[in-house]
């Protein structure tokens, strides 16, 4: 009876890793499923990973744009009676009578899925009909809905993910390749005394035929039947991969369904519960909007903004959508003051961070991290044209696994202050505004980027204030005799980040590096003791 079940289970496994099809007591399909000729484990299953027998066919989704990337589909013909069904890789709870609740695992059949964001579908348990966001699903028997398939991860994201405390040794994630548009890079969490815990990676190769390999005597038909090979045994890896990496939820851009394109709600539905602090324009609070979604509320001071001026703004700022901006909600601008209902993040704006919260204990390498994503925001923001007009530690934001997202963009451009205004006020930035800016009045990418090369100044000093000990018009006099920021003595900064920094404050706006540059910079920056990949000995 147990050969038969052992028989029985490899078979499901065998159906998962060749999708094609297979031959019952073929040698070459039982070596190969093990690891290869060279490996044979014999029958026993580890049950750290127990693969859906369902799973067949791959299918792998190209990558979208810039800002949002959807694994979309091809569309259905009319007339066609293809099912498109979908699987549930997180747990969502509906918010209003017009969304539908599930679980992970869960399946639904999508009816409708023209709406960027919610997608009409019908639950094939319950039966019942509604909206779901579009990214807590992935098509059903394709490598998206894989546990372990992390689809938009960078390499340093992959790290700070593998890295969380809970993750034990031989947590991996499968995430495409960087530089091989037809690969993968395999991501394991290891340990040496030596260094302590840290990742390793791999690059998973492609085959002429549609297979995969890390090593050329191990190959694969599928990520599954790799992954699955690798998880019995390490196959000269630094470790068996032991569990996938928990998956962070992904975000949702709207309150729920109704408020996606009517966003200005009642202020009755919002519950301020704690002040977070102020800042130039008014108050920061957490709170809930009906007493069940987390939200941060900011209200600004009367007279602060034009109402209209700033519905306009805000209108702009809610059709911009990027992992590394923090999501406009909502607004409630019928009475003074108006609140302006954001993403709450809970570790709070990057200065606080890193002057008194965990942020002060910081590495190096977390700090490379902190500037990487606000490049990859900004790199967004100019490849959609919008000038940020503030940026600054004070306006970034930072989330559980120091997740950095940039807040108030655009703001800057609508505020009646007559402080913030381009001149020596109390209130105006001066020690983060470009020379052109404010002299002239001339706001561009251009100069977000001089304001960017300041943040990293805040960053890599742990939040000290700009030009210490110099007041706004000393500093505009100085900067336009030529003089920039000393390198810090008191912070490690490797030369040629300061070096960068200095191409950020060139007196030149056209000579100052792109987003697009900066971002890929920081993105591909080693740290001295990093190995960019593993390789495994044949």
């Amino acid at each position: 009876m147990g050969n038969k079940c052992c028989s029985k289970r490899q078979d499901q496994e065998l159906a998962l890793a060749y999708p094609g099809g297979y031959k019952k007591g073929d040698s070459s399909f039982n070596s190969n499923l093990s690891g290869g000729p060279k490996h044979n484990n014999g029958g026993s299953i580890d049950s750290r990973y127990t693969p859906d027998p369902n799973r067949g066919q791959l299918i792998k989704h190209p990558k979208g744009g810039v800002d949002i990337i959807r694994p979309r589909t091809t569309p259905l013909l009319p007339g066609h009676n293809t099912r498109r069904i979908v699987v549930a890789l997180y747990n969502y709870n509906a918010r209003e009578e017009t969304d539908v609740s599930f679980v992970k695992g869960d399946r639904m059949e999508v009816l409708d899925d023209t709406e960027s964001d919610w997608w009409r579908v019908v639950h094939l348990k319950t039966r019942q009909e509604g909206l779901i966001p579009w990214n807590f699903v992935a098509e059903d028997r394709s490598v998206n809905s894989e546990d372990w398939f992390f689809e938009n991860v960078s390499r340093k994201e992959a790290d700070k993910l593998l890295l969380a405390n809970e993750n034990p040794r031989g947590t991996f994630l499968v995430r495409p390749s960087e530089h091989n548009p037809n690969g993968f890079s395999l991501s394991v969490k290891d340990w040496e005394e030596s260094r302590g815990y840290h990742v390793k990676h791999y690059k998973i190769k492609p085959l002429d035929n549609g297979g995969y390999y890390i090593a050329t005597n191990q190959t694969f038909p599928s990520l599954p039947a790799l992954v699955m090979a690798y998880s019995k045994n390490a196959l000269g890896l630094c470790h068996v991969l032991s569990s996938p990496c928990p998956k962070p939820q992904p975000q949702v851009w709207d309150l729920g369904p109704e408020l996606r394109d009517k966003w200005e709600i009642n202020r009755n539905e919002i519950q301020l519960i704690r002040k977070l602090g102020h800042g130039n324009f008014g108050e920061v609070y957490y709170g809930k909007w009906r007493n069940n979604i987390e939200v941060a509320v900011k209200t600004l001071r009367e007279g602060t903004m034009s109402t209209q001026a700033f519905l306009q703004e805000a209108a702009i700022m809610k059709k911009f959508r990027h992992s590394r901006l923090v999501a406009l909600y909502a607004v409630c601008s019928k009475e003074e003051p108006i609140y302006i209902v954001q993403e709450y993040m809970s570790k709070g704006s990057l200065l606080d961070f890193l002057r008194t919260g965990d942020g002060q204990f910081l590495q190096f390498e977390d700090l490379i991290y902190i500037a990487a994503q606000v490049a990859s925001g900004m790199e967004y923001l100019e490849l959609k044209q919008l000038i940020h007009r503030d940026l600054a530690a004070r306006n970034v934001l930072i989330g559980e696994n120091n997740v950095a997202k940039i807040c108030d963009f655009g703001l800057a451009r609508v505020i009646a202050d007559d402080e913030y205004c381009p001149k020596q006020g109390s209130r105006f930035p001066v020690k983060w505004t470009a020379p052109e800016a404010i002299v002239y009045g001339k706001f561009s990418i251009k100069s977000d980027v001089w304001s960017y090369g300041i943040l990293l100044m805040e960053l890599f000093t742990y939040g000290q204030v700009p030009y210490p000990g110099m007041h706004s018009r000393e500093v505009i006099e100085q900067i336009e005799r030529g003089y920039r920021m000393p390198k810090p003595t008191a912070h490690h900064l490797p030369d040629d980040i300061y070096s960068l920094m200095l191409k950020c404050w060139d007196a030149i706006p056209d000579k100052r590096p792109t987003f697009e540059f900066l971002n890929h910079y920081f993105q591909n920056f080693t740290i001295t003791s990093e190995v960019p990949y593993r390789e495994v000995q044949d």
